[in-house]
């Protein structure tokens, strides 16, 4: 006999999370969230925690830094101080999902797919926001500071090209021999 609360086909209202968990015979992500809320509720009074987000970070001077810069190397600068700014928060968040990841030694052993495996991804993840960032902003100076060789030159084999790299340091002289024997 079907659900008297629930006719095939009679979604209005429900969202595809709600639809799916019924269709299947789950419960919803909120459910879950709504679940464990309420069974950390002792626990929670015994530990509080904020209830305000995070800090935001102030983006208006870089937003108008941005607005203002005029060459690469000036959105380079803004960029770059900017992924400086963010790295201690981006990495207290890493440093925290990995934490919850390893919580009494539940990612040793585990499968690649399981929750553990997937917070030690997230963690690492929220790091790559700062190295993507970086690789593109390098990519836009290397256009800039330091083209490619021109098509003709690759043309005619590697020992006709001139090195990508800069100019090796100067030599520096060894050390000299100290007069304290």
């Amino acid at each position: 006999m079907p659900d008297p609360d629930f006719e095939l086909y009679d979604n209005v209202g429900r969202d595809a999370d709600q639809i799916a968990a019924a269709r299947y015979g789950i419960a919803t992500d909120r459910d879950l969230l709504r679940w464990a809320k309420r069974d950390a509720e002792p626990f929670l009074a015994e530990h509080p925690l904020p209830d305000t987000p995070l800090p935001s970070p102030l983006l208006a001077p870089y937003q108008r830094a941005l607005a203002a810069a005029e060459t690469p190397a000036q959105v380079s600068a803004v960029t770059q101080h900017l992924l400086d700014a963010a790295e201690p928060v981006l990495q207290a968040v890493s440093d925290y999902l990995l934490a919850a990841a390893r919580w009494r030694g539940q990612h040793r052993g585990a499968e690649p797919q399981s929750p553990p495996k997937m917070l030690m991804a997230a963690a690492s993840r929220s790091l790559d926001v700062l190295a993507l960032a970086h690789q593109a902003d390098l990519a836009i100076l290397r256009t800039v500071y330091g083209p490619a060789p021109a098509p003709n030159a690759r043309a005619n084999g590697p020992a006709n090209t001139a090195s990508p790299l800069p100019p090796a340091p100067p030599q520096t002289p060894p050390p000299r021999p100290t007069s304290g024997r």
